[in-house]
């Protein structure tokens, strides 16, 4: 008896090593396999952008460009996704942000209101909302002090410029379809004054050949930033990787290179941040 007992660990331990191996082996794989498979399910993300040219429009081969797409096509090369971009209508996109998971929309100015319904990163751009008016009347409407609140302006349906204004007292506002409808308002003497993005001002009245002194700024509402926003129920691991992607970006001077082409000279947001809803 003493020397079968003394014999079994010899023979149990050459045939069990490499059972326990295998048995490692297969459940590291079994682990790959099962995170893989949970990266392939995360729902695929929808884009949505709008006609707001710097920053995003649709270009004349009918395909989306701008500062923004730039910078989001190529987080998409980076987190490995293919998604295509919608570019739609302001107020559409932004429903389809407000009421359906795995959505973004860009860009999106930061208030109270946006930070308690998606989560926002970035920023990718900053700006100012300025008021406009034709330049022969700025002084005029300059020298008014507060009573310029009772006149009329008008201001992109939904944007942040028309909240900022409204939130300034202005009491009259005309909500427009398109940045360029409220330029043509203005010019047309429909209205006194026109709210918007001081980045996207030139390109707007390039779009509609008006030449650029026929619109001076009167003052400036608030300063800007602009980020990505996703919506309440995106995959959480999605956003936290289009948050790795955007700050290797700015680590390694690709966002200030695609920066620099859009906007010669300005300064580029160094800092990349998530606010609003945690996802």
């Amino acid at each position: 008896m003493a020397m079968i007992l003394a014999a079994f660990p010899l023979r149990f331990v050459p045939t069990s090593l490499p059972r326990q191996r295998r048995l490692a082996r297969y459940i590291a794989t079994v682990g790959v396999l099962l995170i893989a498979a949970g990266a392939m399910a995360a729902p695929k993300l929808s884009l949505y952008t709008e006609e707001w040219p710097p920053m995003t429009f649709t270009s004349g081969k009918g395909t989306p460009d701008g500062m923004a797409v730039e910078v989001v096509n190529e987080l998409l090369h980076r987190t490995g996704q293919s998604n295509s971009i919608a570019v739609v209508p302001w107020m559409r996109g932004y429903k389809l942000l407000l009421t359906r998971p795995n959505v973004m929309l860009f860009t999106v100015g930061r208030n109270a209101e946006r930070e308690r319904n998606m989560t926002l990163l970035g920023p990718i751009a900053m700006s100012s909302t300025v008021l406009l008016a034709r330049s022969e009347d700025v002084l005029a409407l300059q020298a008014l002090g507060s009573d310029i609140l009772k006149r009329e302006v008008a201001a992109y349906q939904g944007s942040i410029f028309e909240s900022t204004a409204r939130n300034k007292g202005f009491s009259s506002t005309r909500e427009t379809g398109s940045s360029e409808e409220g330029a043509r308002m203005l010019l047309a003497k429909r209205v006194d004054l026109w709210v918007e993005g001081n980045i996207a001002v030139a390109q707007t009245l390039q779009r509609l050949g008006i030449a650029p002194d026929r619109v001076s700024r009167v003052m400036t509402l608030d300063s800007l930033d602009l980020y990505l926003a996703f919506s309440r129920g995106t995959d959480r691991n999605t956003i936290l990787q289009w948050q790795t992607a955007l700050r290797d970006m700015k680590k390694d001077g690709t966002f200030q290179a695609i920066h620099q082409r859009w906007f010669p000279g300005e300064p580029a947001p160094p800092q990349v941040v998530r606010i609003g809803l945690e996802p």
